[in-house]
């Protein structure tokens, strides 16, 4: 995520007098969404597809479209947010980004996300009631998030809660309803979103290693900054853990054996990684996000797979 920002009022007098007059190029609005960041709840959707089952007779094109509600719109409409909001901050650290810089001037981002919301919850309402309801909520997690008076991203438990509940949880269970006709998933599914969403609140707290010095310089209270490195990276851990274990012993109730031999492979070698990584968790967050989510995110697509009778 990006370094949070400060309060409404001091954009002008800290960024160039462009900003105020001209209109946004399309590269400027493209690099507002940011299209590096859909990937989680692309792939968190495509988890909740495949643990729907195959055999419903659902086309093709309802997958792009769900694939287009959970990465361009939903996904992307959260970023346009977090930059409006974070405007005065990247004034002074990323002056190239398109607010700062005058190439998405004056108000043209928070128009752009606010029409960019209301674009994904008319698409998602097309494609069932239970798709609509989980982008409603994912939009508003997004707005709260970034937006004051939550701002939620100011703490890390709750900024990290609502990012990992909306990135994996709510895109895994938008999955599952569009393979559903719109209509809720099943209990174990749920089951599944919940607890995977739980697990990536320890990623996103290693994602906010990279910022931790800023962090405590502007007061913002991520994990890292609450706890210090050590401490912060141990609370990831058992947050990523914990659920996996979970979901193992739920898919060997489930007779899922397969499944669970597959997410338990992973699960070790993530504790692998994870060793490596408290001997030094400053240093090697970027390396374990580039391993460990690795291997967290296949033990999630094992898992619905499993669930879905795919491995059967």
């Amino acid at each position: 995520m990006i370094l949070v920002g400060g309060q409404h009022g001091a954009m002008d007098q800290s960024a160039p007098v462009s900003v105020a007059v001209g209109r946004a190029s399309p590269g400027a609005l493209l690099e507002l969404l940011k299209p590096i960041t859909w990937f989680p709840p692309m792939w968190a959707f495509s988890c909740g597809w495949v643990s729907a089952g195959p055999g419903t007779g659902i086309g093709g094109w309802s997958l792009l479209a769900g694939i287009v509600l959970t990465g361009p719109l939903v996904c992307g409409a959260s970023q346009v947010v977090n930059d409006w909001y974070d405007r005065e901050v990247d004034a002074l650290n990323e002056p190239h980004r398109p607010i700062p810089s005058g190439r998405a001037p004056g108000k043209t981002a928070l128009w752009f996300a606010m029409i960019w919301t209301l674009i994904a919850q008319s698409w998602a309402s097309m494609l069932g009631s239970w798709v609509a309801a989980a982008t409603f909520a994912g939009l508003l997690l997004a707005w709260a998030y970034s937006a004051p008076p939550l701002r939620l991203k100011m703490n890390g438990w709750w900024g990290n809660s609502a990012v990992a509940l909306s990135y994996e949880g709510l895109a895994w269970v938008t999955g599952a309803a569009i393979v559903l006709g719109g209509n809720l998933p099943s209990a174990p599914i749920l089951l599944l979103a919940l607890l995977y969403s739980i697990g990536a609140h320890g990623i996103m707290t290693l994602n906010d290693f990279k910022s931790v010095d800023g962090d405590l310089k502007m007061g913002v209270r991520s994990l890292p900054a609450q706890l210090g490195p050590e401490r912060a990276a141990r609370v990831a851990c058992l947050f990523m853990l914990l659920p996996q274990l979970i979901v193992v012993a739920l898919l060997i109730h489930w007779q899922l054996a397969l499944s669970a031999l597959a997410v338990c492979i992973v699960l070790i070698a993530q504790m692998l990684c994870m060793k490596r990584l408290l001997s030094d968790p400053k240093a090697l967050a970027p390396w374990y996000n580039a391993t460990g989510v690795t291997l967290y995110v296949l033990g999630m697509m094992s898992a619905a797979m499993g669930l879905g009778g795919w491995l059967t």
